[in-house]
C-alpha cells in the first residue's frame, strides 16, 4: 500500500530534517509514528498525504489517503460541508430529489446515493448532531474541529487514514469514541500521537529520527520494553567503557612513573660514570623522546576511549541526563488548603453546575479535575486560586504559595532569552555559572542560552518552566497543571512525569491523558458535570 525508499526532507532554510527513510506499510496495518518534537513526524505525514514533496527518494502510495491534520486554521474560511468535501454532492442530491435531473447534478453525485445517510450517521457517532453543515470551521472549538474531520473518515470510507495528534483536543468521552474507532476500523492507519492509551491500540511502533526510521513489531508497551532492554545494554556499555577509561589512565600513570624512575636511574649512572656532557645530553634527549612517545600513545588511547564514552552517553534518553531538585513545601501534609461549601458560579444567570460543589483540598494530595469540555474546570481553578469568588456558597483558602501552569507554559516571558528567563527567577542570588549548570541539567546547553523563549518548542518550554521552579528555590505549596501534556512528545511527558513524582507538594491536574494520571499517582478525582 505504501512504500518509502530513501526519503529525505530538507527545509527551505537548507536544514536537514530527516534522511534515508525506508518503510513499507501493508493493507490493514495500524502504525504509530513516534519521535521527539521537531524530528519531522507531521512533515512525513504531509508527504504521505501528498501535501509536501520529499527532497529526495521515492514514494509510492496506491490509494487516496484521508488526512486529519493537527492544526485546522487553514480551513477557517470554509463551512463544515466544504471542509469535508461533501457540499457539491449534497447540493446535487437535493436538486435531484427536487426534480432537477440535469446531467451536471448526476455527475456531481456520482451515484453516491447514501451520502446523506453516511454524514448523518458520522455526525451522530461523533456527537456533533447540534452542528449545521453551513457553519464555518472558525466557529468550532478545537475538539469539535477534530471530531468533524474524524467524521469525514466515516463519510468517505478511505482505505488509508493519516492522523496527526487526533486526541489532543478531545475530552474523555471524545477520546473513548476515538479508541473505539481505532479498534474497529478496517482502514490502514498511520497515527502520530503521544497518547499512550491510543498508542497501545496500534500494532506497530515506528520511531523516527534524523537518520532513518526504526520499526518495533508491537504496541507501545512492547516498544518501551524493547527500549528498556536497549537502554540497559547501553548503560552496561557506558559502565564498561568508564572502567576501560579508568584502567587506561592508571596504566598511563604507571608507565610514566616507571619511565621517570628509569630515566632517573640512568641519569644517576651517567653522572657516576663520568660521561662527557655531550653524551649525557644525547642520552637525556633519547629518554625524553621515549617518555614523550609513550605519553603520546597512552594519550591517544585515552582520547579514543573518552570519545567513545561521549558517543555512548549522547545516546542516553534525555531523562537519564536530567537532575530534579525540588525543595519541599513548607506545609505539613494533611493541612486544609481549600474548602468549598455548596459553591456554584453562574454565567448569564445559568448555574454552571447542576449540583452545588462540596469538597476539600489538603496539603500533599494529588487530585485530577475531570469533566467534559465546558463543564467548568477553568472556572473552578480560578475559584481555587482566588481569581473568582463563588456566587453561591462559601469557600476557605489557607495562605499558600500556588503556581498555575497551562498547556502553553505561558508563565514564561516570550520577550526574554532562556538565560534571562532563568536569571529573572533567581531570587536566591545564584552565581552565573550556577544558573548555567542548572540550565544544562535541563538540557539547555550553551547553544540555548541566547535563544528567545518564544522560539522554544512545547517540550523545551516545559523543561525551562521546571528549571525556573528549581532555580527560584521557593517550591510552591500547590501546582495546578492545565492539560500539561498536550504539546509534549512522549519523551518530554516522561520528563514531566519524573519531575512531578519528585515534587512533594499538592498537585491538581486537568488532563484527559489517563496513562499520565496513573503515572503521577493521582489518588482522588473531582468530577464535574453540567
Amino acid at each position: 500500500m505504501i512504500n518509502l525508499q530513501n526519503i529525505s526532507y530538507i527545509h527551505l532554510s537548507k536544514d536537514l530534517l530527516f534522511r534515508d527513510i525506508n518503510l513499507t506499510v501493508n493493507k490493514h496495518d495500524k502504525i504509530a509514528l513516534i519521535g521527539n518534537n521537531g524530528i519531522g513526524k507531521s512533515t512525513l505525514l504531509k508527504i504521505l498525504a501528498r501535501e509536501l514533496q520529499p527532497s529526495s527518494g521515492q514514494l509510492s502510495v496506491d490509494t487516496e489517503p484521508y488526512y486529519v491534520p493537527q492544526i485546522f486554521g487553514q480551513f477557517n474560511h470554509l463551512t463544515i460541508a466544504q471542509a469535508l468535501r461533501i457540499e457539491n454532492k449534497l447540493n446535487a442530491l437535493e436538486e435531484i430529489l427536487n426534480g432537477n435531473t440535469s446531467e451536471e447534478n448526476f455527475n456531481l453525485l456520482n451515484d453516491d446515493w447514501t451520502i446523506e445517510n453516511r454524514y448523518s450517521e458520522a455526525l451522530n457517532y461523533w456527537q456533533l448532531n447540534d452542528l449545521d453543515l453551513t457553519q464555518k470551521i472558525e466557529t468550532l472549538s478545537g475538539g469539535q474541529n477534530t471530531k468533524v474531520f474524524l467524521a469525514g473518515i466515516f463519510i468517505h470510507q478511505p482505505e488509508l487514514v493519516l492522523l496527526d495528534e487526533p486526541s489532543n483536543h478531545l475530552d474523555i468521552s471524545g477520546r473513548q469514541l476515538l479508541y473505539n474507532f481505532i479498534q474497529s476500523t478496517k482502514s490502514t492507519l498511520i497515527v502520530v500521537t503521544h497518547d499512550r492509551k491510543l498508542l497501545n491500540l496500534l500494532d506497530t511502533v515506528c520511531e523516527l529520527n534524523k537518520h532513518g526510521i526504526k520499526v518495533y513489531g508491537g504496541n507501545y508497551d512492547f516498544y518501551t520494553e524493547q527500549r528498556q532492554i536497549e537502554n540497559n545494554a547501553l548503560n552496561q556499555d557506558i559502565q564498561s567503557k568508564k572502567k576501560e577509561l579508568r584502567k587506561a589512565k592508571e596504566v598511563e600513570q604507571e608507565t610514566l612513573e616507571r619511565q621517570q624512575k628509569k630515566n632517573a636511574r640512568g641519569k644517576h649512572k651517567q653522572k657516576k660514570s663520568g660521561l662527557a656532557r655531550i653524551l649525557m645530553n644525547t642520552y637525556r634527549n633519547k629518554a625524553e623522546n621515549s617518555t614523550a612517545k609513550s605519553k603520546s600513545v597512552h594519550s591517544k588511547k585515552i582520547d579514543d576511549i573518552t570519545l567513545e564514552l561521549q558517543k555512548l552517553r549522547s545516546s542516553l534518553p534525555d531523562i537519564d541526563k536530567m537532575k530534579f531538585d525540588f525543595d519541599n513545601s513548607s506545609l505539613h501534609k494533611g493541612k486544609i488548603l481549600f474548602s468549598a461549601t455548596n459553591i456554584n458560579f453562574s454565567y448569564d444567570t445559568q448555574p454552571l453546575w447542576k449540583e452545588n460543589l462540596n469538597f476539600q483540598i489538603t496539603s500533599g494530595e494529588r487530585i485530577a479535575l475531570k469533566g467534559d469540555n465546558g463543564s467548568g474546570k477553568t472556572t473552578l481553578i480560578k475559584l481555587i486560586l482566588g481569581g473568582l469568588e463563588p456566587q453561591t456558597g462559601t469557600i476557605y483558602r489557607a495562605e499558600n504559595k500556588s503556581v498555575y501552569i497551562d498547556q502553553d507554559y505561558s508563565l514564561l516571558d516570550n520577550k526574554l532569552k532562556v538565560y534571562e528567563q532563568a536569571q529573572q527567577v533567581n531570587i536566591s542570588a545564584l552565581q552565573e555559572h550556577e544558573i548555567k549548570i542548572r540550565l544544562s541539567r535541563f538540557l539547555f546547553t550553551r547553544d540555548f542560552w541566547d535563544k528567545s523563549c518564544t522560539d522554544l518548542s512545547g517540550g523545551e518550554r516545559m523543561r525551562l518552566m521546571l528549571c525556573c521552579l528549581i532555580i527560584s528555590k521557593q517550591s510552591p505549596d500547590i501546582i495546578i497543571f492545565d492539560e500539561p501534556t498536550n504539546n509534549l512528545d512522549i519523551q518530554n511527558v516522561e520528563i514531566l512525569t519524573a519531575a512531578i513524582n519528585e515534587y512533594q507538594g499538592t498537585i491538581i491536574v486537568v488532563s484527559h491523558d489517563e496513562t499520565f494520571l496513573e503515572e503521577i499517582n493521582i489518588k482522588r478525582t473531582i468530577e464535574l458535570g453540567q
